[in-house]
């Protein structure tokens, strides 16, 4: 007689909690400010808002755009905020940093709209393979917000779980 093949994973209260299905699809670009300064390194203001004015900015439209200077100059602090109010109009959203940062600050945008009660009391296992460049910070946002209401907490697969959280008893 043969014997049925039951996937106890899917018969499991376990509940999969996968970053990477949250993750904001869209085009991210870098805008590496160094290529208008003055030899790389100084900003003059004239010739920047020039440079500013000048560019084609339709094509960061939908975009998330992420602001750096690859060069050491030394950046006064509303360089970056004169950029970003050329990119409002066109941009999903503009961060200063990597294009790690930038998906940083919208995964937290998207964790802190997602109602997380649906987990209470129950085991949660956040998916640890992704496809997507998922930051580590989304894991640990999702951890702070999960542990409120969770009944436990597991990171990686279901195959193979790493504990980190388990309720005490009440």
């Amino acid at each position: 007689m043969e014997q049925e093949i039951v996937n106890r994973v899917a018969k499991s209260p376990l509940q999969i909690f996968d970053l990477e299905d949250f993750f904001p699809e869209g085009n991210r670009i870098g805008i590496d400010i160094a290529q208008w300064l003055w030899q790389g390194v100084i900003l003059k203001e004239t010739e920047f808002r020039d440079y500013l004015k000048n560019h084609d900015w339709s094509q960061y439209q939908d975009a998330y755009v992420y602001l750096f200077c690859s060069s050491d100059a030394i950046i006064p602090g509303w360089a970056f905020s004169l950029v970003t109010m050329h990119l409002v109009s066109v941009a999903k959203k503009v961060v200063v940093g990597t294009e790690e940062r930038l998906n940083e600050v919208l995964y937290q945008e998207i964790l802190g709209k997602i109602d997380f009660s649906v987990y209470q009391d129950k085991p949660v296992l956040v998916k640890g393979c992704s496809k997507k460049p998922v930051p580590e910070n989304a894991l640990i946002l999702a951890c702070q917000y999960l542990q409120p209401v969770a009944k436990s907490i597991m990171f990686g697969e279901a195959c193979s779980t790493v504990p980190l959280y388990k309720a005490p008893k009440k």
